[in-house]
């Protein structure tokens, strides 16, 4: 079969590759940062810390069904197209969003209220499952050859760009609301501007069209689980610490300022997004000294310093004095914004180009579903277990350790750079 194939401009690639994430991600991020009010009105508890653990239990029921989201959509990418993969994630990124900011508490309709909430967000786990990867794997494909890492970290940078924007609205919401009404009424505000920003997101897409799909295998799938299975399990490996890295800086950090730390919400959330501006200037920057200096480089550095300052970071970002967390927070935004420009080319080069969109979705979601998106969940359940306030940065150390020695040992310099 005959290949067709379009050059479509630079700006118009990143364009595409960067709305589509930056609005999912902020949907799927306004979840996090207001876990606690969700835990309250969804999952009553006497105990306060059992009812955030069942709110971030539902929100690592969305990453554990992205695994499955990245073998739907990427199917569809690898067969149909990246472009038309990515429209339909954000449709079904958008639905679940509006619907979750209209759902009944508790209170209103028992036990029906998280069971919805749950149903929600695993619609809305299937569909970040596609819409990431394929984005990075489209804007990657469609780069020049020696920009390849600085073209696809814009769709990093979008979905980044999304959870600042998710957390700059809570922030903005939370500092005008009384604490009443922000548990009354006001969490519901951004779940409803979510879902337009989410629908912008689909329209531009789906106007914009600059891809035309290649010939690939008729059995992505089965390809992923047998023919390209190490490839896969390679690149899983690859992604699970700078994951949970970036879950525990820019997602759990803001309840450990708001629990642990006794600050409150707006100062919290203020810290958080003065951190992901630092996150969003390093992006590129790493990106760039990734196709200069090559991925394995880049990625080695961030990896070690993820592996020995993880534990002193933390014992910086539990304390009272928002100068010393902010220290901490922009410590950790340089160094996973260092990984993540290292790993983005490098996560599209290590899966050969038949199975690209489905084994590259399974791999890098499999990775965060069970370990990166967890990681809320497994930082309250740790501090509830042993006491230990910095027991998180262990969970860190850990899971850096582990793609630490997947780079050292099992990863070359891109295996499959031009398919």
């Amino acid at each position: 079969m005959s290949n067709k194939t379009i050059a479509p401009s630079l700006p118009k690639i990143i364009i595409i590759g960067l709305i589509g994430n930056m609005m999912e991600w902020y949907d799927f991020a306004v979840y996090g940062y207001f876990a606690m009010i969700i835990g309250k009105l969804f999952f009553p508890m006497t105990d306060p810390a059992v009812s955030l653990i069942a709110s971030f239990g539902a929100f690592a029921a969305g990453f554990l069904v992205r695994p499955l989201g990245g073998l739907v959509f990427g199917r569809i990418g690898d067969l149909v197209g990246r472009q038309k993969a990515m429209t339909l994630s954000v449709i079904a990124m958008a639905v679940p969003t509006v619907l979750m900011g209209c759902l009944p508490t508790y209170e209103t309709i028992g036990i029906a209220a998280p069971i919805l909430l749950i149903v929600l967000r695993i619609i809305q786990g299937l569909s970040v499952g596609g819409e990431y990867t394929s984005s990075l794997i489209f804007l990657a494909e469609n780069a020049p050859k020696n920009r390849k890492a600085f073209t696809a970290v814009w769709g990093v940078w979008g979905g980044t760009a999304g959870i600042l924007l998710g957390s700059g609205v809570g922030l903005l919401v939370s500092s005008i609301l009384s604490d009443d009404q922000l548990v009354n009424w006001g969490w519901r505000i951004p779940f409803a501007i979510g879902g337009l920003v989410a629908l912008t997101g689909w329209w531009i897409r789906s106007n914009m069209h600059v891809e035309i799909p290649l010939a690939q295998t008729s059995s992505p799938v089965k390809d992923v689980f047998t023919r390209y299975r190490w490839d896969v399990l390679r690149v899983a490996l690859l992604n699970i610490g700078s994951g949970v890295a970036f879950y525990t800086a820019f997602v759990y950090a803001v309840s450990y300022i708001r629990n642990i730390d006794k600050l409150s919400e707006s100062i919290a959330l203020e810290l958080n997004t003065l951190a992901m501006l630092v996150l969003l200037a390093v992006l590129p920057v790493s990106a760039w000294m990734s196709d200069r200096y090559g991925r394995k480089k880049i990625l080695l550095i961030s990896t070690i310093l993820l592996v020995f300052l993880s534990i002193p970071l933390f014992h910086l970002i539990h304390s009272v004095d928002e100068i010393q967390i902010l220290i901490g927070e922009v410590i950790f935004a340089v160094v996973v914004g260092m990984g993540s420009g290292g790993i983005v080319a490098l996560n599209v080069e290590l899966i050969p180009a038949p199975v690209r969109c489905t084994g590259l979705a399974f791999a890098y979601n499999a990775s965060m579903g069970l370990f990166g998106g967890t990681t809320p969940l497994m930082a309250a359940w740790l501090i509830n277990y042993t006491g230990n306030q910095i027991a998180p940065a262990y969970w860190v150390v850990t899971t850096a350790s582990l793609s630490l020695l997947t780079l050292v040992f099992w990863v070359k310099e891109p295996v499959y750079p031009e398919q």
